[in-house]
C-alpha cells in the first residue's frame, strides 16, 4: 500500500482512483474518473466521490469546485507514490532487503520474457553509471 502525502497508506480502491487521475494528467472530474474505473469496479458515483474526497483529506488530491462541479488534480506524483509503496513493501515484507524482493519477482510466473529483458537492461544501465561509463 505505501504511506503517502499525509502519511496514510493508499487503499487498493484509492490506488485505482489515482491511476485513473494520473492517466488523465491535469484536472479531472469524478465523472471522468468513473468512466475509467466503472467497468473494473462497478462503483456508483457516490462511492467514487467518497473515495476522492478521502484522497483530498489525505492531501493526495486537490479539489476546486466550479459551477457545482468538483475538479480534482493530483498533488502526489505517480513516481513518488510508487517509490513510497515499493519502499514500504520492501521494508515490511523483506526486512528492508531488495535482493529477496527481486528473487521473489524472478520466480513469479507473471514475469515475462519482455520483463526479464527489461530487468537486464536496467541492471546494465545502472552498472554503467553516468554517461555509460563502467564503474
Amino acid at each position: 500500500m505505501g504511506r503517502q502525502a499525509g502519511g496514510a497508506p493508499l487503499s487498493d480502491a484509492e490506488w485505482k482512483v489515482m491511476h485513473a487521475v494520473w492517466a488523465r494528467a491535469g484536472e479531472v472530474s469524478a465523472r471522468d474518473v468513473l468512466d475509467v474505473v466503472v467497468r473494473e469496479t462497478g462503483w456508483a458515483y457516490t462511492t467514487l466521490k467518497t473515495l476522492m474526497d478521502r484522497l483530498v483529506e489525505k492531501g493526495v488530491l486537490d479539489v476546486e469546485v466550479r459551477r457545482n462541479v468538483s475538479f480534482y488534480r493530483a498533488r502526489l506524483r505517480k513516481g513518488r507514490a510508487v517509490a513510497t509503496a515499493a519502499d514500504d513493501l520492501t521494508r515490511r515484507a523483506f526486512g528492508g532487503e531488495v535482493a529477496p524482493l527481486v528473487h521473489h519477482l524472478l520466480g513469479s510466473p507473471r514475469l515475462s520474457a519482455r520483463d526479464r529483458a527489461e530487468l537486464r537492461r536496467l541492471l546494465d544501465e545502472a552498472d554503467a553509471g553516468p554517461k555509460g561509463r563502467k564503474r
